[in-house]
């Protein structure tokens, strides 16, 4: 098995200088133009390269020159108006971002019940004192539930206010905060009306809005938090002197010995020294069938230990983990930029003013019509309220973070949302062939397999499993995926280029070249029995024909553009019914890229090799299997974990449908608020129905959004 990917190295700029990265949890950023801010404050700072917030997880990705510590990038955000602190890279739970709201959204809930049916007398005719009363008992719960209920709200506005700034709940801050004022005119004036119901009403379903929102995103961020709680918390560790000791997974440093019994997980990433076994892999690959590995194989964090103990070395714990990098890629998948995040951050970078200004010139005009300060006012809040730009600012991250995680359960990782646009619009699909179109490792011949005895199996095995040469490492492995056991061997030698040979069973034996020099082969030769030639091939991937003609059915014809022979290139065309190119370089891919991209077509390039590093780059979308080099999987947008080719049309398939969704979402969200202001501004609409609108602008949008759970199929 090989590990599928590595952790991500940061983008350099084109400078020489090295730069750092450091991430800051910003836990009162919640909406696009929070997003937009965040990343805007660190502009003062000239070290500064690239800020990138992520709104799914609360935080921000700085990368900046080396010396900037933290507290510089704290005082940046600080003047900003945004409380922050370097983020805890240990893999404990993240902090809900739910339960603070839930003390608030409780008292507006209670206070707002218990107004309402004091309402229902003043609705009902009450008049003088009876009415006085139930408003004096009115003011008497609302005004503390609205200070209780709408602190997140002005604790928000005002940190933005002080420092010069506004930030969306400003308008819902200063609308809450005149239409309480207003109540308590109203009440002492012995008024006939007051507003205590409709702001406390106000309150609960903003408080309720935002706390969907944040489940959603606590939701989300589950699933990376989920997936790192499967590493083992520990592994049983065996010493060079022979003794045994259990070690934390934090404590695990490469070069130790763990010593994992069957039924039990990895804690950390490494390589079989001792045992063969099969391990399940689903949660990494999204593939149920258990895998064998054997001695030399590599085997990750977090998968399960099926039937045997073995010993592993550890070669990554901690976030240096194969697991660490897939949570790493679900994350930056909510951290896009692309053309529809622009235009919502754009939007809400505008909307304090916009909102502002409509509410100033509907209470003006209201008073020049002769409405009076009551209902001039009252419109004037409405108008505060009902512009929130949530629905826009939640378009386009939510259906992102859903059809991430939609494809992570299939085993496809997102390194960015912005990819799934750009693989959305993708018209034409060029394929490499080894380790792309075919698994890229030696597999034997099962004709041959099966004519060997089960002593000459288990003599194989132990021959093979003390080899790293490919062919005996890819004999181990279909071996042990036969449930064959080791012989015991003695006197063991490897000649490199040759072959090994070792005593089993008191007769010589070895796993060498064959005599007549052939490519592919291997000679198993037993003491006293015929020689036994086992033949290789690299094996096309599961269900290769199928995704190709899946590309083809969404419109996204594939071409096999290798640098294997074109021999080679043409056996695999054969076998997968596609047109195909052989020896070409990686200029050759180049210019054949640039070439589609000149006639107007958007190229998806899949490939796996270091040489396929500037292709997967210069292409619009990319996509790399996670057996890929470092190069490949760094330059792709998508990385496929599992061995199946068809992950590629369900990428496809799936971008397509996020793309979908994010236009409706953005045709919901503009089409409110054309509709919505409109009648506030005429006085059509009260406060309590304002909030209503608004919040349900919002859910709809959300809701809308989770039906990408099912796109990946």
């Amino acid at each position: 098995m090989n590990a599928p990917f590595a952790p991500l190295a940061a983008k350099h700029p084109p400078a020489q200088t090295l730069l750092e990265a450091s991430v800051l949890t910003v836990p009162a950023m919640h909406c696009a133009g929070c997003m937009g801010k965040v990343e805007r404050a660190f502009a003062g700072l000239p070290e500064v390269h690239a800020a990138r917030a992520n709104l799914t997880a609360r935080t921000v990705t700085v990368t900046h020159a080396p010396g900037l510590e933290p507290p510089a990038l704290v005082a940046a955000l600080a003047s900003a108006g945004f409380e922050a602190q370097p983020r805890d890279d240990s893999l404990a739970p993240t902090p809900s971002a739910v339960r603070p709201l839930l003390l608030p959204l409780a008292v507006a809930g209670f206070a707002a019940m218990n107004v309402m049916l004091l309402s229902v007398s003043v609705w009902s005719g009450a008049e003088g004192a009876t009415r006085d009363l139930f408003h004096m008992l009115s003011a008497a719960i609302g005004v503390p539930a609205v200070i209780i209920a709408g602190r997140p709200f002005f604790t928000s506005a005002w940190s933005a206010l002080r420092r010069g700034r506004t930030n969306m709940d400003v308008p819902i801050s200063i609308g809450v905060s005149l239409a309480t004022a207003l109540s308590v005119y109203e009440t002492l004036t012995h008024g006939a009306d007051a507003w205590f119901d409709g702001t406390l009403m106000l309150l609960l379903f903003l408080l309720a809005g935002r706390a969907l929102d944040a489940a959603m995103r606590d939701r989300a961020r589950a699933g990376v938090e989920a997936l790192l709680r499967q590493a083992a918390p520990g592994a049983t560790v065996v010493a060079a002197d022979g003794t045994i000791s259990w070690m934390p997974a934090r404590a695990l440093d490469a070069g130790l010995v763990m010593r994992v019994a069957a039924g039990e997980r990895l804690a950390a990433d490494g390589v079989i020294v001792i045992g063969a076994t099969r391990f399940d892999q689903s949660l990494l690959t999204g593939e149920s069938a258990p895998v064998p590995a054997a001695i030399g194989d590599a085997v990750l964090a977090g998968t399960l230990n099926l039937e045997r103990p073995v010993e592993v070395r550890v070669t990554a714990a901690g976030e240096g983990t194969a697991l660490a990098a897939i949570a790493a890629l679900m994350e930056a998948a909510g951290q896009s930029k692309s053309t529809y995040v622009r235009i919502a951050d754009r939007a809400s970078r505008l909307y304090a003013p916009a909102v502002h200004t409509l509410a100033a010139l509907s209470f003006a005009g209201w008073m020049v019509a002769g409405a009076g300060l009551h209902q001039s006012l009252v419109i004037g809040i409405a108008v505060l309220i009902i512009t929130c730009p949530c629905a826009l600012g939640l378009a386009v991250p939510v259906a992102q973070v859903v059809a991430a995680g939609a494809l992570m359960r299939r085993g496809i990782m997102v390194k960015d949302g912005a990819a799934l646009e750009r693989l959305a619009r993708v018209d034409c699909a060029l394929l490499d062939k080894t380790g792309t179109l075919t698994l890229g490792r030696a597999v034997p011949d099962p004709a041959a397999l099966d004519g060997l005895s089960r002593d000459a199996a288990e003599i194989a095995l132990a021959l093979a499993s003390h080899s790293r040469h490919p062919l005996s490492q890819g004999l181990a492995r279909a071996l042990a995926a036969r449930d064959v056991r080791a012989a015991v061997l003695n006197q063991v030698q490897e000649q490199p280029g040759e072959g090994v040979s070792a005593m089993a069973r008191g007769r010589a034996v070895s796993l060498a070249r064959p005599d007549s020099g052939a490519g592919m082969m291997t000679a198993l030769r037993i003491e006293g029995e015929p020689t036994r030639l086992i033949a290789f091939a690299d094996r096309l991937r599961p269900q290769a024909a199928e995704a190709g003609r899946a590309l083809a059915a969404l419109g996204v014809p594939a071409t096999i553009l290798s640098g294997d022979t074109p021999a080679a290139v043409a056996t695999a065309a054969a076998e997968t019914g596609l047109s195909g190119n052989g020896g070409a370089s990686p200029a050759d891919k180049l210019a054949a890229i640039a070439a589609l991209q000149g006639q107007g077509h958007r190229v998806l390039m899949v490939g796996d090799g270091l040489n396929d590093g500037p292709a997967l780059a210069a292409a619009d979308a990319s996509i790399a299997p996670g057996s890929a080099s470092d190069v490949g999987r760094q330059a792709a947008d998508l990385v496929f974990t599992g061995e199946s080719l068809i992950a590629v049309p369900i990428a496809v398939r799936a971008a397509r449908t996020t793309m979908r969704v994010v236009r409706q979402n953005f045709v919901l969200a503009i089409g409110y608020n054309a509709l919505a202001v409109p009648l506030a501004m005429a006085g059509l609409v009260t406060p309590l129905i304002a909030a209503l609108a608004m919040s349900l602008s919002s859910l709809i949008v959300v809701g809308n959004s989770l039906r990408l759970a099912g796109a990946a199929k």
